[in-house]
């Protein structure tokens, strides 16, 4: 039985990480998947346990977006950049940290993983990805500020994936 729980706590881990599936050459034109949409939908996190994700405070923080110039090139944990994955850069969040990120202005929330450092302007913390962006309705804004919190899955001692 415990065989069978860690095995649906793998694909619920690979599921929150926001992987995107590439259709074709150019993964841009896929349409983004809000993974809190995917969690309330997918029933399956409450079958395995009911505490397994939690949430740590870690304050508001400014987040800005990147997207088409940096598209297709290597994140700082050696993925390839996709701008309509949901993803962002942050310049001391260990690779894979998950994070609830919440537009302070319209409620809106999305999950991203880090996966790239920075930003590297003067004041701000985040920098999410274009997919993280529109979900959130920053995209005309460029700059806002964001509730974050950091999401723990419960019984894993750390959620990364590495590419190695």
């Amino acid at each position: 039985m415990r065989s069978l729980t860690k095995a649906i706590l793998i694909i619920v881990m690979l599921s929150l990480v926001g992987f995107t599936i590439v259709m074709g050459e150019n993964s841009s034109e896929n349409e983004p998947v809000n993974l809190l949409e995917t969690i309330a939908v997918n029933d399956e996190l409450n079958k395995v346990n009911t505490s397994i994700i939690s949430y740590i405070d870690e304050g508001e923080m400014v987040a800005s977006w990147y997207g088409p110039r940096f598209h297709g090139r290597l994140t700082a944990n050696g993925e390839i950049y996709d701008q309509m994955a949901f993803t962002a850069a942050h310049k001391k969040l260990r690779f894979g940290t998950l994070l609830k990120v919440t537009n302070s202005r319209n409620n809106k929330s999305v999950i991203i993983r880090i996966n790239d450092r920075g930003p590297y302007i003067r004041g701000r913390q985040l920098d999410l990805s274009k997919a993280a962006a529109m979900e959130l309705d920053l995209i005309q804004r460029g700059v806002a500020k964001v509730k974050v919190e950091q999401i723990s899955l419960k019984g894993v001692n750390f959620p990364v994936i590495t590419l190695n």
